[in-house]
């Protein structure tokens, strides 16, 4: 009898034992962009072994499509206007604001992160100190990249030396965050390692379907590939570790492709991004989809969960995200998940007094409904300097020359033309959102229902644009080389390439 009492609670111990996390975040990702989704032209072993193994998420969106205010809300769970200076890109991220793995790592937790963390930004705290938002960086170990445009971070290997370096008791919460597929591309590597234009089974409306879009699009798969083999080595070094069975590993984007009309605008291919979930001691039925709607607002509340740290005792700013256990365990709880929303202030520079393109959105059901402020502008920022916030790339290139020649305006419009006050697409039949419904009487009233939503939950949220000072979001500062760009170039100063969105390696422009 003692002995089996001695037993069961050796059993009771492990079980108590708490989970590891582990955070795999590519660098613009559209969806659905893995071959878990059907996507054959991408080869993705290790996501679809995620899939396969726990939970595919078929309707993950972030709230604001740019690097900076989407992982600021990642790490916070509050939507971006919620985030005061950090729902800009590039900014002074406030120090009231705590993220998940400060907190995890208060409770016992060994944070860290290799490769691409939050930012582009500064985080200090209220003392002027670097604050580390998601742990000690360990990038230390370097590679030799198959191309010039992938990071020469050994991500796999710093993760190795991470595990190696924390004691065996401690569980541990790691954020992998890949500079891929993020440009600049080298141009046609992808048809140099064996791809074919033809492996693409389509190519999106708003571009013109060439070889040149094509193999832009097959050098952002052969990026997204390197991530990939990266998250097949850190699985299997969990499993040497024995770690595997306990870890939660969320692998996803955080926003869509660096292409025109998909990151940094507020459409499916901006804001829609891939999401698997793996986790043998803590997912019901595994090797199922989730058609819920889930925000990446939803992830820092489920991470805390799963640590047994209350959100009350946190430190955190109320949380506006939902944990979604309930979907990982399969189990019903009462939570509606058929609505969630999208926004975005100002991110990168371009426009007078580098002014934002503010937009507020919401999804709901198979709909999209779109809000823009402020009309007169340009969204994808101003002719006169590139349009800077579309990163520059062959397709950014290829649609612009076709508007120099002359050939045709129909592309150049969806991407950098200016846009109604209002856009409303269903997304279910119409995911590149080019058919824009919004005068169609048949949907009236549901645009109706949906404009009055999105406005009552922005209230509750207390946005400032939706209660009339939206202007603030423009005044605060950008930090880092990127400050007042607009200024300085209207003054004649010379710029380097990398504010200006260009790349040498793209088709020369006629």
């Amino acid at each position: 009898m003692v002995i089996i009492l001695l037993i069961t609670d050796c059993v009771n111990a492990k079980s108590r034992k708490r989970p590891n996390i582990l955070f795999c975040i590519a660098d613009d990702v559209s969806y659905p962009h893995m071959g878990a989704y059907g996507t054959d032209w991408v080869i993705t072993p290790a996501f679809d072994r995620v899939a396969a193994g726990g939970v595919l998420f078929d309707r993950v969106y972030t709230c604001n499509a740019k690097s900076a205010p989407s992982r600021s809300a990642i790490i916070t769970g509050r939507n971006s206007w919620q985030l005061e200076e950090a729902c800009n890109h590039s900014p002074y991220f406030p120090s009231k604001f705590k993220s998940y793995p400060e907190v995890l790592e208060e409770n016992g937790y060994f944070v860290g992160f290799t490769g691409k963390g939050w930012g582009p930004g500064i985080a200090k705290d209220s003392l002027g100190h670097d604050r580390k938002l998601v742990g000690k960086a360990w990038n230390q170990k370097k590679l030799t990249p198959p191309t010039s445009g992938i990071s020469n971070i050994d991500y796999s290997a710093n993760f190795r030396e991470f595990l190696d370096a924390r004691h065996a008791d401690e569980p541990f919460c790691f954020w992998y965050g890949a500079l891929e597929p993020h440009r600049g591309y080298e141009y046609g590597s992808s048809i140099r390692a064996g791809k074919n234009v033809n492996d693409i089974d389509s190519v999106p409306s708003f571009w013109p379907d060439n070889e040149v879009v094509r193999t832009d699009m097959l050098d952002y798969a052969l990026e997204l590939e390197h991530f990939d083999k990266h998250l097949e080595i850190i699985l299997q070094i969990l499993e040497q570790k024995g770690e595997l069975d306990n870890t939660i590993i969320v692998v996803t984007a955080d926003h869509g492709m660096p292409f025109p009309r998909c990151k940094g605008q507020s459409f499916e291919y901006s804001n829609h991004i891939p999401f698997a979930v793996m986790w043998k001691n803590g997912i019901k039925n595994p090797g199922r989809t989730a058609r819920k709607l889930i925000s990446v607002i939803d992830i820092a509340p489920t991470f805390l969960e799963i640590a047994g740290v209350a959100q009350e005792s946190s430190g955190m700013q109320p949380i506006t995200g939902v944990s979604f256990m309930d979907v990982l365990q399969d189990v019903p709880s009462g939570i509606v998940r058929d609505m969630l929303l999208l926004g975005k202030e100002r991110h990168d520079v371009g426009r007078p007094d580098d002014e934002g393109y503010p937009i507020r959105a919401i999804i709901k059901g198979d709909y999209l409904y779109i809000k823009n402020f402020e009309t007169d502008r340009w969204p994808a920022g101003n002719p006169e300097t590139g349009y800077l916030n579309v990163d520059g790339g062959a397709t950014k290139t290829e649609i612009l020359n076709m508007r120099r020649r002359g050939e045709n305006d129909y592309f150049w419009n969806l991407s950098f033309g200016k846009r109604g006050r209002e856009e409303f697409y269903d997304i279910l039949n119409d995911r590149d959102c080019v058919n824009n419904l919004i005068n169609d009487l048949e949907y009236a009233s549901k645009i109706d229902s949906m404009r009055h939503e999105l406005t009552v939950r922005l209230i509750q949220q207390q946005d400032p644009r939706i209660l009339g000072n939206g202007a603030v979001f423009d005044k605060y500062p950008y930090a880092g080389a990127v400050r007042m760009l607009w200024n300085r170039m209207q003054a004649g100063e010379k710029i380097e390439r990398e504010w200006i969105n260009e790349t040498d390696d793209d088709p020369p422009m006629e």
